[in-house]
């Protein structure tokens, strides 16, 4: 297929120009002030619009195999489709959990067969699995990623002997969830002799605290240091950890961070509204963590933005504080969230794509993506500024069917999404008669 998409506006991390752009089948074949139009081209008038390279999702929970009731590869890569995202990793907390060879390839396979995005699989790091990591294929996939703090399903790794050698093999960088188990499990005991078991879901950031995020993450930084391997620290949810990153060029940075959508658009005053549907772990924490972040972010301190997306059901978050799972689906609205922070002049469309498409692809090395050039692979999506929606069950895509922006009111919308040229999103309807296809990395 030939796509020609007229005068719109393109977003890169330098400025936005308005030109055409030529996609002919999987890549981006021209980028230019005025490509003559031909018979054989499908037009697409951009006015008005906003063209991104296809975000890339660095950190998301699909759920399959094990979870499916949660969602799916399927269910939940439509979703990041009709939200721009193009490319995703996703996470080893699985059920078998990703941390054997034949689990990782089995995967692939199921990807091969259902995920409209793009897709790679990070391999888990446990207490007992280095000889597993010894033999892996390092090309084959983003990132080793450790639990140093507990989440869903059972992956806690707190051997920092063991820890150390992963550092010391791993081709790839590491990845980890940084909170201290011991500070975490002592908070909880000290709430559940107050409350028993229903915990009011506002002590969660008293629990999973700033103390645990820090001290594990002041940790793991002078490990890396140790080991000189690259680190990647996900999901920074205070302030003080932003600060512990340096702001040089991205490419001298041995170690890097991620801060994600729920951490920049909430803070502890929207648990009394919310409750348990912005129970994530890390947890979301104070106004001064939340400006903290967003400080950091645009100082290029943090590196990275991403979703965490972790669907659960309905009835599954609306458990007693104990029985409620962390997490939530955000993977088919980030564009839109950040959209929004661009118009409330909390950020830059140039940093949004830095932040969600470039620095993903340079930090994990991806082939080809991530940005919007003649000779890459045609990952974009349109955004129309002058539409708005209302987020509700009638235009979720994600297999839990909520948001924790449900009855929100958004000032744009994605229009299309491209995945390899394959036109996969368009005003609603997904198209899903090509797959996305496996990472590649450089």
């Amino acid at each position: 297929m030939k796509f020609l998409i007229k005068n719109i506006n393109v977003v890169s991390s330098k400025d936005v120009k308005k030109l055409d752009v030529l996609i002919i089948d999987r890549l981006i074949e021209k980028i230019d002030s005025n490509i003559k139009i031909s018979p054989e081209f499908n037009i697409i008038d951009g006015e008005g619009k906003f063209l991104f390279p296809g975000l890339i999702d660095d950190q998301v929970h699909f759920r399959e195999p094990g979870l499916t009731h949660k969602g799916s590869i399927f269910s939940e890569s439509r979703a990041a489709v009709a939200g721009g995202v193009t490319s995703y990793f996703e996470m080893p907390n699985t059920i078998p959990q990703t941390t054997t060879i034949d689990n990782l390839n089995d995967k692939f396979k199921i990807a091969s067969k259902n995920s409209l995005a793009n897709y790679s699989f990070m391999f888990g790091g446990t207490n007992s699995n280095l000889d597993q990591i010894k033999t892996l294929d390092f090309n084959q996939i983003p990132a080793i990623k450790l639990f140093l703090g507990s989440s869903t399903g059972d992956m806690l790794i707190d051997n920092y002997d063991v820890i150390e050698n992963i550092m010391r093999i791993s081709k790839v960088p590491i990845v980890v969830h940084s909170e201290d188990e011991s500070i975490i499990k002592n908070n909880l005991e000290k709430y559940i002799k107050i409350y028993g078991e229903d915990i009011p879901v506002q002590f969660h950031p008293l629990i999973r605290s700033e103390e645990a995020c820090v001290k594990s993450t002041l940790k793991i930084i002078d490990l890396a240091k140790k080991c000189k391997s690259r680190l990647h620290v996900f999901h920074l949810s205070t302030k003080l950890e932003s600060e512990l990153f340096e702001k040089i060029p991205l490419e001298d940075k041995k170690i890097t961070s991620e801060v994600c959508i729920h951490h920049l658009s909430f803070n502890d005053s929207n648990y009394n509204e919310k409750g348990s549907l912005i129970k994530w772990n890390p947890s979301i924490k104070t106004k001064s963590d939340q400006d903290g972040l967003w400080s950091a972010l645009n100082s290029d301190k943090i590196d990275v933005i991403a979703t965490d997306h972790a669907p659960h059901t309905f009835t599954e978050k609306k458990n007693k504080y104990i029985e409620c799972p962390s997490g939530g689906p955000l993977v088919q609205h980030s564009l839109i969230v950040m959209f929004e922070h661009f118009l409330n002049k909390r950020i830059s469309l140039e940093k949004i794509v830095e932040k969600m498409c470039n620095n993903p692809a340079t930090i994990f090395k991806i082939n080809k993506r991530g940005f919007i050039k003649e000779g890459y692979y045609a990952d974009l999506a349109i955004l129309d500024p002058k539409k708005s929606q209302t987020i509700s069950s009638k235009n979720i895509f994600y297999k839990c069917g909520w948001s924790p922006f449900e009855g929100e009111t958004f000032n744009s919308v994605v229009t299309h999404t491209f995945v390899n040229g394959h036109l996969a999103f368009e005003r609603g309807l997904i198209n899903d008669s090509k797959l996305g296809m496996k990472i590649d990395f450089k």
